[in-house]
């Protein structure tokens, strides 16, 4: 697989989310998990995505547990400062000693003496964004993480994030239907020099065209509950009509749709992206990586802007909870 710059690390041009295989998307075969872990490794994938949220502890734990013996072969991102409230809704917890427990927990989950890139999962409204990067900072001079990432975060928190301690990547939910980022942060962090991970960058399965509505998805699917607005029947059968041009497309290119999604992503040319698109399924891993040999020229780059984007898209990519308690870029 082709290669891109994380900071101090070289990794893979498309990296591992690895949450699908805990939580969000239902049930994982355990099984299936571990080998498909391997399989990564032994296919190219050299970055993999994680965090304490995930599973409550289980895909660090998973991760942990399975790679151990080839901890050597991957960088590997964490994330702290997330918890879930009473009713399952994102809740976050920045203060420094809450951060500092939780990146001890993660290293004993995770069979590791560092975790190489550890994310600040979302910013703590109660707790200045300096404050909580200042403890993650402590974190790397005592040698337990090596450099520092945001989650969801708009240009000015990054700013001043960065100002406290140099940030290394970004990560925020990106991809041809979800283009907040689009509104000033990709330009920031080409600025500062910080790396970009989109996140759920096959649009939450839409863009692969293998999704359904919600009458379709199971239970403990985020498409069911966070993520619900663009999956409710009406929605979804607005969006899909984008889909028989998408596909035209793809099939003109001589690749997958996931692959023209992931290959959108990576010829940006402001700043380095590195996707991390999620899966429990081996075919789907394969497919994946393989995207990083697909070059799009720059007709099928403004093709494929001007046709799926937030104008043609109906419905906000979270709940109007979810999206109030974000820090993200505005209108």
């Amino acid at each position: 697989m082709r290669t891109r710059q994380l900071g101090p690390f070289t990794v893979s041009a498309i990296g591992l989310g690895c949450m699908n295989l805990s939580a969000g998307y239902g049930a994982a075969d355990p099984a299936t998990s571990e080998q498909l872990l391997h399989q990564a490794l032994d296919q190219g994938y050299r970055f993999l995505d994680t965090a304490a949220v995930y599973g409550a502890g289980h895909n660090e734990t998973l991760i942990g547990t399975t790679l151990a013996a080839r901890r050597d072969e991957f960088v590997l991102a964490s994330k702290c400062g997330l918890g879930r409230d009473a009713q399952g809704l994102p809740a976050p917890s920045g203060r420094p000693h809450q951060l500092r427990q939780e990146c001890e927990q993660s290293l004993r989950r995770l069979q590791t003496d560092v975790i190489d890139l550890y994310y600040l999962h979302r910013v703590d409204p109660a707790v200045p964004v300096e404050e909580s990067v200042g403890a993650l900072g402590d974190l790397v001079r005592e040698g337990k993480v090596q450099t520092l990432g945001l989650s969801e975060v708009c240009s000015d928190t990054l700013r001043r994030a960065h100002r406290e301690h140099p940030i290394t990547a970004v990560q925020s939910e990106y991809s041809l239907w979800s283009r907040t980022p689009e509104r000033g942060l990709l330009d920031c962090c080409a600025q500062l020099g910080v790396c970009f991970v989109p996140f759920s960058p096959l649009g939450r399965g839409f863009l692969t065209g293998k999704a359904g509505d919600v009458s379709t998805l199971s239970e403990g699917d985020i498409r069911l509950t966070i993520a619900r607005p663009r999956f409710e029947t009406d929605a979804f059968a607005s969006n899909s009509r984008l889909l028989t041009p998408y596909f035209a497309i793809a099939r003109r290119v001589g690749c997958t749709p996931a692959q023209l999604a992931l290959a959108w992503l990576l010829a940006r040319t402001d700043g380095e992206v590195i996707p991390i698109p999620g899966t429990k399924h081996l075919d789907y891993l394969r497919e994946n990586g393989a995207a990083a040999a697909v070059q799009l020229d720059g007709a099928v780059v403004a093709e494929l802007d001007q046709l799926i984007n937030e104008r043609t898209v109906v419905g906000a990519r979270y709940s109007d909870e979810i999206m109030r308690s974000i820090d993200a870029e505005r209108d």
